[in-house]
């Protein structure tokens, strides 16, 4: 480099470009010697050395003998869609919804977008998502603090707020798919999944309870049921408890692997459903643990589970790949409310382009093996491939 500069400056010299007049041009005026970088950057632009180490064509361009070329199918988008892989459709998808029995929706502040919806307002925001083709929903309750104890026992009031909105639900959308929500945290005193005694949670007795839930939810009308308690056995006996009251074709979507996560606490927000002592890792799952989902996996299975389910969804890819690598069944992502703010804070900031963002993040739980994804962005996502199908 050295040395082309010094030629390039010696060549500007003997050419008459070292400042003195030039002929042509008016008297005083003098041509600037070019620098050095400037010589240089025209030299290798006109005139690039060729590399010694890489081929010509036959026409004598560049050529390095590569036969085979993944980007030739990268080339156009129509090539692109052609060999995709992985796609996300509005069927996918299971809408979470908040709901309490006021008569106003709450606004979330840790959920930007997402409320509390009176029962009417969940009809409407259901029957919205159901006409861009999002028709699965899970309900979750926020239950007033005077029906709380450390049984739960307001799980299964047959009028309570789930089964009341079951009804309506499914009054409203008959065809939509329904899935409720099993355990006791929304209707527990102690903001635990179970019955806590002497400081601790009791599996057994927790799992009377759910059944009780189960039931109760079934008869009000629910497509699935969807135990997230963590109880070691719940699967089997809601199972046999269903089979046993005649609900053989309601459905189990189990928590299979569900994590003692920090990425839970907008939506404990949205239920006021924070644990009211200690946390929840004597039942949930260690986020170091991998192999551990397997034995959940394997448990839930033999206990007659319909879908198993990974949370949270974006932190444990590898898990949800480990599930579908070992099983038949189909395995559900949820995306959760950590990933869901955190996506809506960058958005809000102009850190990140919120719908391509949303998007890839969906497309990699499908990728990752995801056949359903729970997410808050599901009536939004529908909205937006719906668009993108348009411009196809």
């Amino acid at each position: 480099a050295e040395m082309l500069a010094v030629f390039a400056l010696a060549s500007c010299a003997l050419l008459g470009l070292g400042g003195r007049p030039v002929a042509g041009r008016a008297a005083g005026a003098q041509v600037r010697a070019p620098t050095a970088l400037r010589v240089m950057a025209a030299a290798t632009e006109i005139d690039p050395a060729p590399n010694p180490f890489i081929e010509r064509d036959s026409n004598g361009r560049p050529w390095v003998q590569q036969r085979a070329r993944p980007r030739r199918n990268r080339q156009s988008e129509t090539v692109r869609r052609m060999v995709r892989e992985n796609t996300v459709t509005p069927a996918d998808f299971i809408y979470p919804l908040f709901i309490h029995m006021a008569d106003t929706n709450v606004a979330i502040p840790s959920m930007p977008g997402c409320e509390r919806h009176s029962l009417k307002s969940m009809v409407a925001e259901a029957k919205e998502a159901y006409a861009v083709g999002v028709k699965a929903f899970v309900l979750f309750p926020k239950v007033d603090d005077a029906l709380k104890s450390n049984r739960g026992e307001e799980a299964y009031n047959p009028t309570g707020i789930v089964p009341t909105a079951v009804r309506m639900l499914k009054a409203a959308l008959p065809d939509s798919i329904v899935f409720t929500d099993v355990a006791l945290d929304p209707y527990s005193s102690m903001g635990h999944d179970g019955i806590v005694e002497d400081g601790k949670i009791l599996n057994d007795e927790t799992i009377e309870q759910l059944c009780k839930q189960a039931l109760c939810q079934a008869r009000a009308g629910c497509d699935f049921v969807a135990p997230s308690d963590m109880m070691d056995g719940r699967v089997g006996a809601i199972r046999d408890s269903l089979d046993a009251h005649g609900f053989k074709n309601v459905g189990i979507l189990a928590y299979t692997a569900k994590y003692a996560s920090a990425f839970y606490g907008p939506f404990r927000d949205a239920l006021d459903s924070h644990p009211g002592f200690g946390d929840k890792k004597t039942y949930q799952q260690d986020p170091a643990n991998g192999r551990e989902a397997l034995i959940e996996l394997r448990l839930d299975e033999a206990e007659g589970a319909d879908m198993v389910m990974v949370k949270p969804g974006m932190p444990y890819l590898d898990v949800i790949r480990r599930l579908k690598d070992n099983t038949d069944l189909p395995v559900a992502a949820y995306h959760v409310s950590g990933e869901y703010c955190m996506l809506k804070a960058a958005a809000e900031r102009g850190w990140l382009d919120e719908r391509k963002a949303v998007l890839e993040a969906l497309t990699c739980f499908k990728r990752a093996g995801a056949d359903v994804i729970l997410t808050y962005y599901a009536k939004q996502a529908a909205v937006w491939l719906a668009e993108d199908h348009a411009q196809q």
